[in-house]
């Protein structure tokens, strides 16, 4: 298990394993909930931070796949949000296109409390990130940009050094494609994935380097 701080607001636990990135903002919201595993080892990591699983008052979710989304019901006072595209998968506790499948585990049918739109604006006290439609890894992905810091939270979309897969359901090379071409030339100063290590330096370099491998 890891904490790091990325900046006053945004810190990220890493619990290692198939599980996602956790980002937690201004100690109030997550983006993603990992697999919801490690139960005891999450509690520990909001134990340092002197947080309760109570604490948290809302889940942003980049995707729908299980290893993002099966930890939800640690947090019982979160109001939960996922792209209209892939709300549906939360709302029919669909085990095929959420992959939970592929963990030996059912999905229980749960509605989404707020449905994003790209370019919707969600803000958490004085942050403001800006939702990005992307899909390519599944019909409803999102990318999250900080307005101030610049900082892009990009779910499975892109990772430090390649892509998110394009070959699962509800998956498509072509709509990737799209996507990666929408985040060129956008300001980023880090790129914070829904897995693996972050990039904090010539990030949008490196972006841009990895766009070009899938697109050009």
């Amino acid at each position: 298990m890891e904490i790091k701080k990325i900046n006053d607001d945004i810190h990220l636990i890493k619990l290692g394993g198939l599980e996602s990135n956790i980002y937690l903002i201004k100690k109030k919201v997550l983006i993603d909930t990992g697999l919801g595993y490690h139960k005891k080892m999450l509690a520990e990591a909001f134990d340092s931070l002197n947080l309760k699983f109570t604490d948290i008052e809302r889940i942003i979710f980049t995707h729908a796949h299980y290893d993002h989304i099966g930890g939800r019901d640690m947090f019982t006072e979160a109001k939960t949000a996922i792209h209209k595209d892939d709300a549906s998968i939360l709302k029919q506790g669909d085990i095929t296109k959420s992959c939970a499948f592929a963990f030996k585990k059912t999905l229980e049918p749960k509605k989404a409390d707020l449905v994003l739109n790209d370019s919707d604006i969600i803000r958490i006290d004085d942050m403001r990130l800006d939702v990005i439609h992307t899909p390519g890894h599944t019909e409803g992905s999102i990318c999250l940009h900080d307005e101030n810091s610049k900082i892009l939270f990009t779910g499975d979309t892109i990772f430090s050094d390649t892509i998110g897969r394009t070959d699962l359901p509800g998956s498509s090379t072509e709509d990737m494609m799209k996507s990666l071409n929408k985040l060129k030339g956008l300001e980023i100063s880090k790129i914070l994935p829904g897995h693996g290590n972050i990039i904090d330096t010539d990030a949008e370099k490196q972006i841009d380097k990895i766009i070009r491998m899938y697109t050009d």
